[in-house]
């Protein structure tokens, strides 16, 4: 595998960009770079939830992939598939694309003073949990892990960007072309 494409979803800032490209490239230590075209949402809103459907932005995403590559839509806007009230987040299991959201990550959605430090390891952490899935990892039963599930920020709170020794092994497999270990039940 190549790395990682970061595939700005709307408006998004660029130091927000540089700063989750950074940590990318700490957390799996491969090529991370920030894409020039970005992704309109607009197709993807339902204005009877006021939200995006982020099934139809991966849709989209997965038209334009380049092999040998993981594209990670990064958005500001507040995503959701049918069966839940909103996700931080979701990818391709296995696939190549997987699209983040910080609109649910910010302190002051839930009525709290802004703190930038707070929003940008929440997005780090989740980007990684979603980059980790298009690896074929599965949820992780350590609440540490990156690949821990997200109910709620304060479960994103509790976890690390980093995977646990199981799931860093997955990953290394994955990233070498080895996916022998990829995708073995949790």
């Amino acid at each position: 595998m190549n790395g990682i494409e970061l595939l700005p979803v709307g408006e998004i800032s660029v130091a927000v960009l540089d700063e989750l490209r950074a940590g990318l490239v700490s957390v799996f230590r491969v090529r991370c770079e920030i894409l020039d075209e970005r992704l309109d949402p607009s197709f993807a809103f339902h204005a009877e939830r006021k939200q995006y459907h982020s099934s139809q932005i991966l849709a989209r995403m997965r038209n334009a992939l380049r092999g040998g590559t993981q594209r990670l839509g990064v958005a500001g806007v507040d995503l959701y598939i049918p069966i839940l009230t909103f996700v931080f987040g979701e990818a391709e299991v296995g696939g190549a694309s997987a699209v983040v959201s910080f609109h649910r990550l910010r302190q002051e959605f839930y009525g709290l003073p802004a703190a930038p430090e707070i929003e940008r390891q929440r997005l780090l952490k989740e980007a990684a949990h979603e980059v980790g899935h298009t690896l074929e990892l599965t949820h992780c039963d350590d609440y540490r892990c990156a690949m821990a599930p997200s109910h709620s920020v304060e479960w994103i709170d509790l976890k690390d960007a980093a995977f646990c020794h199981d799931c860093r092994e997955t990953v290394f497999q994955a990233w070498n072309g080895n996916t022998a270990r990829a995708g073995r039940p949790r």
